[in-house]
């Protein structure tokens, strides 16, 4: 229980944005290999989480074009994978990679091993998951922070299975923290004329078409996240179109709400 707590906390922070330079996942924006290109190429287009971030859990994929698209975790790839924008290019995919902690390098995910379930924060997820290109380095990894060394499938496979608790989780802080904020900071900083002339085909190149045109002034990365969460999923009913019949989800997300209470009132 202690450990579950331990975690939710860890995950609060982390899909808040709150002390993104010293997350467990973070490195300086300058450091980070972002593999997609365009105006949009920082942020995670499932999520709109920004890329350096949340560097150290990063996924791609890479088509048969040569394009890239990269991910926060594989949380946003296995949902990209199994109902999103790959779920019917499954085929077009050459090859999937994902960061080695160790050098910060993208290597080949379907070689790497995980480490799933240490004491390190999550990306999306309650469960964290971390690769590393040598066996005996996540062994390591896993002796002083727990958790078992896994391979790509069998990693890719608990995040499925996981995907409804871990949707509830973030439904619960969306619709208690980031929903709220971006709701507010819209309608006090936003020209929202300028705002409905925009056509974004992900949350990411949304995020990116608010910063460039300066629509809602100058802002720090959490709050672009809100304002851009607050558009995609509420104003353009994203979220409960994807997931709004889901009860499961919903469950979940009151579950946590009220451990999120409980949590505020031990304070």
């Amino acid at each position: 229980m202690k450990s579950l707590k331990v975690a939710f906390i860890a995950m609060m922070f982390a899909v808040i944005g709150a002390y993104a330079q010293e997350m467990f996942q973070s490195v300086p924006e300058k450091e980070a290999i972002l593999l997609q290109s365009g105006e949009d190429k920082l942020y995670c287009p499932n999520c709109g989480m920004n890329l350096p971030k949340y560097y150290k859990t990063s996924h791609a994929v890479e088509l048969a074009d040569g394009t890239h698209r990269q991910y926060c975790s594989i949380h946003c790839l296995t949902e990209e994978m199994e109902m999103g924008y790959l779920r019917d290019k499954k085929e077009s995919i050459r090859s999937i990679k994902v960061v080695d902690i160790v050098t910060n390098q993208f290597i080949d995910a379907k070689k790497a091993f995980y480490v799933v379930g240490s004491n390190k924060p999550g990306t999306m997820t309650m469960t964290s998951k971390y690769a590393f290109a040598q066996k005996a380095q996540a062994e390591e990894f896993a002796s002083k922070n727990g958790g078992t060394v896994m391979s790509f499938d069998e990693t890719y496979k608990t995040a499925v299975n996981d995907f409804t608790k871990d949707m509830g989780m973030l439904l619960a802080m969306k619709s208690t923290k980031m929903w709220k904020m971006g709701e507010t900071l819209y309608s006090a900083k936003c020209d929202k004329a300028k705002i409905e002339t925009f056509h974004a085909h992900n949350i990411g190149t949304m995020k990116s078409m608010i910063r460039d045109s300066k629509a809602c002034g100058e802002l720090d990365d959490m709050q672009l996240q809100a304002i851009s969460l607050h558009i995609w999923d509420q104003k353009l009913g994203n979220f409960e179109k994807q997931y709004g019949a889901n009860e499961e989800i919903k469950a979940n997300a009151e579950m946590f709400k009220k451990k999120m209470m409980e949590q505020k009132n031990h304070e």
